[in-house]
């Protein structure tokens, strides 16, 4: 190879590497490390839960207006009285009601108190008095019978008996229906030992016209059921309720059909009234006429108790105010129709003649009575 050539290839080679050390990038110094950004995230939500699809309106036919009935007469005639004003209510309100007979009076209340919003009842005085003590069921209405708003105890004895008075039954033996009846037993247990009378051996019966028919049979020296006003040849009450309150009933005999009647009492051809000369008994002695025609002639009256306030139409205590005002409303109304006679107002239903406004402070009297005998709903 020639010399000179190879002297100007090096020289060259030189030049150009020199070039290239100027034009590349200028030395710098390490990059310094620094802490890596921090992003800001949202903390993690827990997903929402489900909720729960809102309850039917109180009436609707998905949940219908529960219309209890205590079982104090046949649980076939209550319902198909009951399913006849359930029909006329929702006639006029347009509201769904469901007619229902628990199994006794302990779980009509029970019910009450565990459906707070939706219960409506026909409950008699006690039973309501502890419904209102335990859970604030509020009275409505309270019934009328044959024109009165209130109802009485009576004692009955033989009528050959040698008992004139109250005092007479001292040490006697005691017939009653059950302890938790207030005309059967709790307004007499009040009066007696309000009168310092102690009572002999105590025989429950097991119902108003078991109770009749022990003294009837001189199984027991006397017995407490209920009292209603007997109605004269013209189907109206020996005396009004205005007279009673007015003082002018106060002799027993006044309570009575007239004595010239009682051995002329039989059943009517159909079985279903005790008349004495046209003068219908409707006190507990009437319950036993088919056995016993001649109980008229066989019981009497001993005395009769205070009054007490008849059975309530009661709500339960949660009951929607505006729902209540339009059942108020149609419940009157039915009480005044013919349909009425056919459902509660039938004498083999709860014989309801009519309906007023009630008040809870008219039964004080009958939580007294609660207190006075110790008396608790059975288990």
């Amino acid at each position: 190879m020639n010399k000179r050539f190879v002297f100007v290839l090096l020289t060259l080679v030189a030049a150009a590497s020199m070039l290239l050390s100027a034009c590349g990038p200028a030395a710098t110094e390490a990059p310094v490390m620094t802490e890596a950004p921090v992003v800001a995230t949202e903390a993690p939500t827990e997903a929402p839960a489900p909720t729960e699809p809102p309850m039917p309106a109180i009436g609707s036919p998905e949940h219908p207006i529960k219309v209890l009935f205590v079982p104090s007469v046949d649980a076939n005639i209550i319902v198909t009285g009951g399913e006849l004003m359930a029909a006329a209510l929702s006639e006029a309100t347009g509201l769904t009601f469901e007619v229902t007979v628990p199994t006794s009076y302990a779980a009509t209340i029970e019910e009450m108190c565990a459906s707070p919003t939706d219960t409506m009842a026909f409950i008699p005085p006690l039973g309501y008095a502890i419904a209102n003590q335990l859970c604030g069921v509020d009275v409505a209405f309270k019934a009328i019978r044959n024109g009165y708003p209130v109802y009485w105890a009576e004692y009955i004895v033989a009528r050959d008996s040698e008992f004139q008075t109250l005092a007479d039954l001292e040490g006697k033996t005691w017939g009653f229906g059950d302890q938790g009846s207030t005309s059967g037993y709790m307004v007499p247990f009040v009066e007696l030992t309000a009168a310092g009378i102690t009572t002999g051996e105590q025989k429950q019966t097991g119902g108003h016209n078991q109770t009749v028919t022990a003294v009837y049979n001189g199984e027991v020296d006397f017995g407490t059921v209920f009292y209603s006003v007997p109605l004269d040849p013209d189907g109206k009450p020996v005396f009004t309720y205005e007279d009673y309150e007015a003082g002018k009933i106060t002799d027993l005999a006044q309570y009575e059909i007239p004595a010239e009647s009682i051995p002329n009492c039989a059943p009517d051809a159909e079985g279903k009234k005790l008349l004495c000369d046209g003068y219908q008994v409707k006190d507990a002695r009437a319950n036993i006429r088919t056995e016993a025609p001649d109980v008229m002639e066989k019981v009497r009256i001993l005395a009769i108790s205070q009054a007490v306030p008849n059975d309530t139409m009661a709500f339960g205590p949660e009951f929607p105010a505006d729902v209540r005002a339009q059942i108020e409303e149609a419940l009157l109304a039915f009480a005044e129709t013919d349909a009425w006679k056919e459902s509660i107002g039938n004498e083999d239903f709860y014989n309801w003649s009519g309906i007023v406004p009630a008040t809870d402070a008219e039964y004080d009297m009958v939580r007294a009575m609660v207190e006075a005998t110790g008396y608790k709903l059975p288990e």
